[in-house]
């Protein structure tokens, strides 16, 4: 028996030396941990249970029979973050590249299945160098395999993706099913083709940080979610968002402790909206006075900034947030705003999460390009995110909700639970300028002083309409409130709509507009 031990011993050595010293060194020097040191980072100490360890690719092919290694270079296996069981992949970069062939594939296949079965979140650390050339169709039909996976998962279990590295080809596509994407600031990308491909088919000169990092991503494409300053703060961040989330969609949100008041006002919250209707104003400052303990953790922080999405908590228990921000484009809806804010309110659907709308917006971005790139089909996404949720869903007016745009921001018309308005509320078809301009063109154009009376007619259709008390007439609105009564008044709309149940009628699914 002690040989055996000692065997045994030796076997989860050379487990655990990667792809061996040089390539450890290699690493290291490079800035970067190693795939075993990502995990002994990421999880609670002592707590990683690995997974099929000791598998190894059966392909002979170009002399693949030579370059076996323990693990076939991804390590798989569960751990603690936040006293919960999280799953996870990490594919290694010191043994072949991290490239997925078919045994590779296999491990990844079964810890998603496990994550399923369990009802726990799935973590993927992705690093590789793209599929295993060598073993041909095996390492293709492993994608598929990891694809398909991804999708039946989708609103069942949380599903994080990290690039801590190369993700290119097929492989980009598992993370683009995911539901956040996180990317390293230097050294990470991620392109369908890369730069040699595309010089040698369109001409085009392009680096691989232009065409695939994490600043173009995270900006430009929206494909990327959260970027972190090192390997390190972006595992860290990924922890902390996986604070705010449930198992998976048959839990809620674990509550948490708070010694913030409930009701709490802040004078600040007075003072906030500018007396000129034109001037912005960043809405992020709004957000952090109201939420639990100043602390709103902002997801696609540097994409579509017109809109404001991420997680907080009221009361303890956490809420999406999805908010017009007046300081870009005057808090207009456009068609990335559509998107991004869609596919926030449907993950918060899927997994239990209340909605909290704050609403400024004047509108839809007018202009041939957006009307090009389709922003019907895209701002209808938005709408049809809304309509769909049936969590709890609650919607705070500061200031302008005109038209369509009203309707679309969580209005009590798709199904928004309680809707409060702010004193400087203003909600009407169009804003004063445009409407006099459509109701009274006649007249303005054959007065004496037509100034003066746009001036006059403008300031007639501001008191009508730019405060709430005609809506609110309607029911529209179910109170007009203080800016400093926003905390309490939401934390006990909250907690009286704990028990909402609501259901859509079965269907298979619907067809949202892609």
């Amino acid at each position: 028996m002690k040989n055996k031990i000692k065997g045994l011993i030796k076997l989860r050595e050379q487990k655990n030396q990667a792809g061996g010293p040089d390539r450890i060194k290699k690493r290291h020097q490079q800035g970067k941990m190693t795939a075993r040191e990502r995990i002994e980072y990421f999880f609670e100490p002592g707590t990683f249970v690995e997974l099929q360890g000791y598998i190894k690719h059966h392909s002979s092919n170009f002399g693949l029979d030579k370059k076996k290694f323990y693990g076939d270079g991804v390590i798989t296996g569960f751990g603690k973050v936040h006293d919960r069981t999280v799953y996870v992949f990490s594919q290694d970069f010191t043994i072949l590249g991290g490239s997925l062939g078919e045994m590779h594939a296999k491990k990844i296949v079964n810890v998603m299945d496990l994550a399923l079965k369990a009802g726990a979140p799935v973590v993927g650390i992705n690093d590789s160098g793209g599929a295993r050339i060598q073993e041909g169709i095996s390492s293709l039909a492993g994608y598929g395999d990891i694809f398909y996976r991804n999708t039946i998962a989708s609103g069942v279990i949380p599903q994080i993706s990290v690039i801590m590295g190369p993700c290119a080809g097929g492989a980009v596509y598992s993370p683009g099913l995911t539901d956040f994407i996180f990317m390293v600031n230097q050294g990470t990308f991620m392109f369908v083709t890369g730069p040699e491909v595309i010089k040698a088919v369109n001409k085009e000169e392009v680096s691989f940080d232009e065409l695939g990092g994490a600043e173009t991503h995270s900006s430009l494409s929206g494909v990327c979610h959260f970027v972190g300053l090192d390997e390190k703060n972006t595992l860290d961040m990924v922890k902390e968002l996986l604070s705010y989330l449930p198992q998976s969609n048959i839990e809620e949100p674990q509550p948490v402790e708070t010694d913030d008041p409930y009701d709490r006002m802040e004078d600040k919250l007075n003072e906030i909206v500018p007396s000129n209707p034109n001037k912005p104003y960043n809405i992020k400052e709004l957000i952090t006075l109201v939420v639990d303990d100043y602390r709103f953790f902002e997801v696609h922080q540097n994409f579509s900034q017109n809109l404001t999405v991420g997680f907080a908590r009221l009361g303890g228990k956490t809420v999406g947030i999805i908010a017009n921000n007046p300081d870009v484009y005057a808090g207009t809806l456009d068609v990335n705003a559509s998107l991004k804010g869609a596919r926030f309110i449907r993950f918060c659907d899927a997994f239990n999460i209340p909605l909290v709308s704050f609403v400024d917006v004047p509108g839809f971005l007018p202009g041939q390009d957006q009307e090009k790139m389709g922003i019907i089909k895209h701002g209808a996404k938005l709408l049809y995110a809304y309509s769909e949720a049936t969590v709890p869903k609650l919607t705070v007016i500061t200031r302008k909700a005109y038209g369509g745009a009203y309707i679309v921001m969580s209005s009590k018309h798709l199904g928004a639970d309680i809707v409060y308005a702010w004193p400087t509320a203003e909600i009407a078809v169009m804003g004063p300028q445009g409407a006099i301009n459509i109701i009274f063109k006649k007249d303005i154009s054959t007065a004496e002083q037509p100034e003066t009376l746009k001036e006059r007619l403008i300031t007639e259709y501001r008191e009508k309409f730019a405060n709430p008390e005609l809506p609110a007439t309607f029911g529209y609105i179910d109170d007009i409130i203080m800016p400093t009564e926003t905390r309490p008044l939401l934390i006990k709309a909250l907690e009286s709509l704990e028990n909402k149940a609501l259901t859509n009628p079965p269907k298979k699914h619907g067809n949202i507009p892609l």
